[in-house]
């Protein structure tokens, strides 16, 4: 896997930084990690980073979501998908002293799974982490370094398993490959840089 991985991480180098990474680097603030995260869940980064930019004029800290009223931070965040509920969501953050730093704590919070929490972990506190999305969870299969059924299990296999120097990179590297590449449906194996590596396993349609 370490070669596998490190081909794949040449492969997408150009297709641009995490969401998350983008906002940390800027800001340095685990607050405006964590809403990034929640917000680009199932949306697009391009679309995450454009309202982010907005939402942040607005809002620094947590306290700053008890002044905006919910029909002003839906306007505000209406690209986003699931926008109706995200909004719910960040303004119960209203009350947040600080940002946990432990996954037990994270996914208590409103809108906060796994994924999101190992995300913060790892981008705003440096804590080795693995996210795993619907993209980690497809392409680790395919390439049969796992066999699970959902998410969460492969979380749990890839911890055993992975070696530690990728937990903090698999997530944006496999999300990247898994958006341009090695596809839902019908995957662009004929561009595959790790084609000779997969076995393509539960691929039906290629392109």
């Amino acid at each position: 896997m370490n070669k596998v991985l490190s081909i794949i991480e040449e492969h997408v180098k150009e297709l641009g930084v995490p969401m998350a990474e983008e906002v940390y680097k800027i800001t340095r603030d685990p607050f405006k990690v964590l809403v990034s995260t929640i917000l680009s869940a199932r949306t697009r980064d391009e679309t995450t980073s454009r309202v982010c930019k907005e939402l942040f004029k607005k809002i620094k800290k947590p306290s700053d979501l008890k002044k905006i009223s919910l029909k002003e931070l839906r306007k505000i965040i209406k690209p986003i998908n699931f926008y109706k509920n995200k909004s719910r969501y960040l303004k119960e953050l209203s009350s947040l002293k600080r940002v946990p730093d432990t996954l037990k704590e994270l996914v208590k919070l409103p809108g906060v799974g796994r994924k999101t929490a190992n995300i913060v972990l790892n981008v705003a506190f440096g804590k080795p982490s693995i996210a795993v999305d619907t993209h980690v969870h497809r392409v680790m299969n395919r390439l049969g370094y796992v066999k699970t059924k959902k998410p969460k299990e492969t979380e749990k296999e890839l911890r055993e398993k992975l070696p530690k120097k990728w937990w903090s990179k698999v997530n944006y590297l496999l999300v990247l490959f898994g958006q341009h590449t090695c596809t839902p449906i019908s995957p662009w194996c004929s561009k595959c840089p790790v084609r000779e590596h997969c076995p393509q396993i539960g691929v039906t349609r290629t392109r």
